[in-house]
């Protein structure tokens, strides 16, 4: 199999910006808030708030909907389709009007179109940030936003944090026509996928998908290729995919992290991760 050593410009898989980016413009906190009428982002649990308009599933627009109470005050991340795109989240009890329904973000069969669940998982990622960030972890004070930018500045020390991106590797791993496939306690039932992990001081990206292979499977690999990168807003990751190359060794697992590691062939794959996935769209694209 030979693969381009040329980066690619873009990968439009969902909750990268690339799919959005003709609908949507950011605004900064500090930013004045016209108080026009808009979309919401209604965050409840790990899903978001959605109703049927027009053929699909689409955000709210217009006003809150009535009996919604946030637990935080409105924050304006931007403009969607030229209106303001706002964001909040819900009590998980909370019991949503009839025409609503909560869209879970790791729903097996998703409704939403995917440049909707981008602006979604993007409201979710920068609201994680806000309620992170509101005390500087440096000495513990208050922060408050940083003009024209995201970050956020401690009240007392100065110290100054910019939204927390943690990246991880994800790799495929092939050996003749088989590939490397693992899977977690907390999946669905039959549900396999790649090996992932954060990055850990010291390492590039290849470093630390050699690590992870070998530490959740045992086995080593090589040739370790980048393919492709997606954000992942569950709650602040950034994916960085790779394909490899087995090298040796015989799976061992670590029980630790997952329930079970195995070789499949490719033309008999067990179920998959959802194609909104980069594991999905690694595995669609250079499994063959």
């Amino acid at each position: 199999m030979q693969i381009s050593t040329e980066y690619p410009e873009q990968v439009n898989l969902p909750f990268n910006f690339g799919l959005i980016r003709d609908n949507f413009s950011f605004r900064t906190p500090l930013d004045e808030d016209t108080g026009e009428t808009g979309t919401w982002v209604i965050i409840q649990g790990g899903g978001v708030l959605a109703h049927h308009a027009g053929g699909g599933m689409q955000l709210p627009e217009g006003e809150l909907p009535s009996g919604l109470t946030p637990k935080n005050t409105p924050l304006c991340i931007g403009s969607w389709q030229g209106k303001p795109v706002r964001v909040i989240s819900i009590l998980q009890n909370t019991v949503l009007p009839s025409a609503f329904s909560c869209e879970q973000f790791n729903a097996v069969v998703q409704n939403l179109d995917e440049d909707i669940l981008t602006l979604a998982g993007l409201g979710k990622q920068i609201l994680h940030w806000e309620r992170q960030s509101r005390h500087c972890s440096r000495c513990g004070g208050t922060t408050s936003w940083i003009r024209g930018s995201w970050g956020r500045a401690c009240l007392s020390c100065r110290a100054e944090h910019f939204p927390h991106i943690h990246p991880c590797a994800i790799v495929l791993v092939r050996r003749g026509d088989e590939i490397l496939l693992a899977r977690k306690r907390e999946w669905a039932p039959g549900r396999y996928g790649l090996v992932a992990g954060f990055l850990d001081f010291g390492e590039s990206l290849e470093e630390c998908a050699v690590r992870e292979v070998k530490e959740e499977a045992g086995i080593d690999i090589r040739n370790v290729r980048y393919v492709a990168s997606q954000n992942w807003p569950f709650p602040a990751q950034l994916m960085a995919g790779f394909v490899a190359d087995y090298s040796g060794g015989e799976i061992a697992i670590d029980p630790g992290e997952l329930e079970d590691a195995r070789w499949f062939n490719t033309s008999s794959l067990p179920d998959l991760p959802a194609k909104r996935s980069i594991a999905r769209w690694i595995i669609d694209t250079f499994a063959t």
